[in-house]
């Protein structure tokens, strides 16, 4: 999965950058709603049909995204990184382009 994947599925569900999994959930459950082809009239099915298949994928990604993070306890509780670095080394490791170079310290 890469960041032009997560950033394409943030703008589809109108997130903004640091939207949590609660978020997520809830504005695919809105549009979902809004887009089911179901709910929508027979003129406008063919749209909708595409427009939910576009939530359904930027929600998977997201979730995805959001469910699959390691965490490296491992450094964490050894104490070689402090919070202020595990925080800038995620930071780095996923959102990297999205605000400028984060650099390196």
């Amino acid at each position: 999965m890469s960041v032009n994947e997560v950033e394409k599925a943030r703008k589809v569900l109108g997130l903004g950058e640091s939207a949590t999994i609660p978020e997520i959930k809830e504005a695919y459950r809105k549009l979902s709603l809004k887009y089911h082809p179901d709910k929508c009239a027979e003129t406008d099915r063919k749209e909708c049909e595409a427009a939910f298949k576009e939530i359904n994928n930027a929600n998977r990604v997201l979730i995805d995204h959001c469910l699959n993070f390691r965490i490296p306890f491992k450094k964490i509780s050894s104490g070689t990184i402090s919070r202020e670095g595990h925080i800038r080394e995620h930071l780095k490791r996923f959102y990297d382009g999205w605000w400028g170079n984060l650099g390196d310290e």
